[in-house]
């Protein structure tokens, strides 16, 4: 089930947030979280429900394994051999949806080994509570897990909110808000802090992000592109993916502030970056904490050679680009960021400084250059675009200008239209304007937990919540999934 669909808007959030306060008001309060559990099994199954047992199977495994690793000495032998077979069950699990057709399919180029593929559909959100429960069973081992109830770990799995994109949470910061007293009872200011970040959410996504898909869509699409038209069509994602992920992460937070619920900020303003170290310290914050706290340090972090510390980042960010997608295009965008962190981490140990504005510069460049690998279907289109960025296959500006600028046609400047002209009522106008003003908004404007920090339960905030939300139902044409639904 999608946020931004009329089933989740209109039936399935004011059905769950009536039944589960009624029967916390009630006093039922074991009762209203197996209400939430159950409300949060449909929400997961609506869009498939033979997936619904692969979940709940997950769950009973790493809740069983996590008793048995909480139970345990401390690092003892004993846990830590059951960790090992926690973890690699969990590996094994994600990698067989999401991993064999590429292994087979590289294997049999290489050698010709004939492996069938599987063709395996990719079970909603398995990549996030895959990461959630191996943080719970390494926590369980070193005994930081102490509330260990069935359905609280059910629920701090499978809440609705975070299930299919997350953050990946860990469960202190969740298992034990399910019995916290002030969660007991609705909370209006709550009910109204999370509705306007919620319509925030809704707004980016519905609004900004889906205005954006088409071009991007039908850019990456195309071949041969001008300069001008790679560039809308590599911002046009780039601004794209920062609405629709930004959007989901709102969402999220609202929905479960009206249950009373924190969930930790997953993204904050990672466009407004001066460098790339401080770009993954924005963006999708809990994965970087997970790979930070799960990979990075396990594997030495900065405690050894600057040598082994360059190879550890390297090394963890193409894991991180292997784990959003079964392909080497995401694996060469998690080897580009590792090596922008390693060649950061060595300017910045040299003691270099730029100028905020040029480093600012420099980084977003590199964003964009790097999310055509993320978004690219393959290698040989991703190489096409980006020769497109750098002018190679020439360029063209609008007819429009092509008065005032005829002088530069000797110099090769062409005039004409451009693919993204033929998008429903698209203009070149329109794209020439609302790119930059995307690229004004995430540079200028408060971000969302700006401005829900400083919301009021008042008629303005109410009226602009309300602004928001017709705005986004009035482009609420056809649910189009997020795009960390897919990773």
């Amino acid at each position: 089930m999608l946020f931004n669909s009329a089933t989740f808007l209109f039936l399935f959030l004011p059905l769950t947030v009536a039944g589960y306060f009624l029967l916390r008001h009630s006093g039922h309060h074991s009762k209203a979280r197996l209400f939430l559990l159950l409300a949060c099994f449909v929400f997961y199954g609506w869009w498939e429900w033979r997936f619904v047992p692969l979940l709940a199977g997950s769950i009973l495994f790493n809740y069983y394994v996590g008793l048995r690793l909480a139970a345990a000495p401390v690092r003892a032998p004993g846990g830590r051999y059951l960790l090992v077979i926690g973890i690699v069950a969990n590996l094994a699990l994600l990698g067989l949806f999401k991993y064999y057709d590429f292994f087979a399919r590289n294997l049999d180029e290489l050698g010709g080994l004939g492996l069938p593929l599987a063709h395996f559909v990719l079970p909603l959100g398995i990549s996030f509570f895959t990461f959630t429960q191996i943080a719970f069973l390494v926590d369980a081992w070193q005994h930081k897990a102490r509330d260990l109830d069935l359905v609280n770990y059910s629920l701090f799995v499978t809440f609705f909110p975070h299930l299919i994109a997350g953050p990946i949470v860990h469960h202190a910061e969740l298992m034990p808000q399910f019995d916290a007293v002030e969660t007991r009872r609705l909370n209006l200011d709550n009910v109204a802090r999370g509705l306007f970040i919620f319509a925030i959410g809704l707004f980016k996504k519905v609004v900004v992000a889906d205005t954006l898909a088409p071009w991007a869509s039908e850019g990456f699409a195309a071949t041969n592109l001008n300069f001008i038209e790679a560039w809308v069509a590599v911002l046009s994602y780039t601004f794209q993916i920062y609405f629709d992920f930004s959007g989901y992460c709102d969402m999220a937070i609202g929905a479960s502030l009206i249950f009373n619920i924190r969930l930790p900020v997953n993204f904050l303003s990672p466009y407004r970056a001066g460098n790339i170290q401080e770009f993954w310290r924005r963006w999708h914050i809990t994965l970087s904490r997970f790979l930070r706290d799960y990979l990075y340090i396990p594997l030495g972090g900065n405690r050894r050679s600057t040598a082994r510390t360059y190879l550890n980042l390297i090394a963890v960010f193409v894991l991180g680009g292997f784990w959003h997608g079964a392909a080497w295009t995401f694996v060469i965008w998690g080897l580009l960021h590792g090596l922008a962190l390693a060649l950061h981490r060595a300017w910045h140990g040299a003691g270099f400084v730029l100028p905020r504005s040029l480093a600012w510069l420099l980084l977003f460049v590199f964003l964009n250059v790097t999310w055509v690998f993320f978004r690219a279907p393959g290698l040989t289109v991703a190489l096409d675009i980006l020769e497109g960025l750098v002018g190679a296959n020439g360029v063209v500006l609008p007819a429009l200008v092509q008065e005032p600028l005829s002088f530069l046609s000797p110099l090769g400047i062409e005039f004409g239209t451009y693919w993204f002209e033929r998008i429903e009522w698209r203009s070149a106008r329109f794209a020439f304007l609302f790119l930059p003003l995307c690229l004004a908004v995430v540079l200028a404007l408060p971000n969302s937990i700006e401005l829900t920090n400083r919301f009021r339960l008042t008629w303005r905030h109410g009226l602009v919540t309300a602004l928001l939300v017709s705005l986004a139902l009035a482009h609420l044409q056809k649910d189009t999934p997020f795009l960390y639904y897919q990773f």
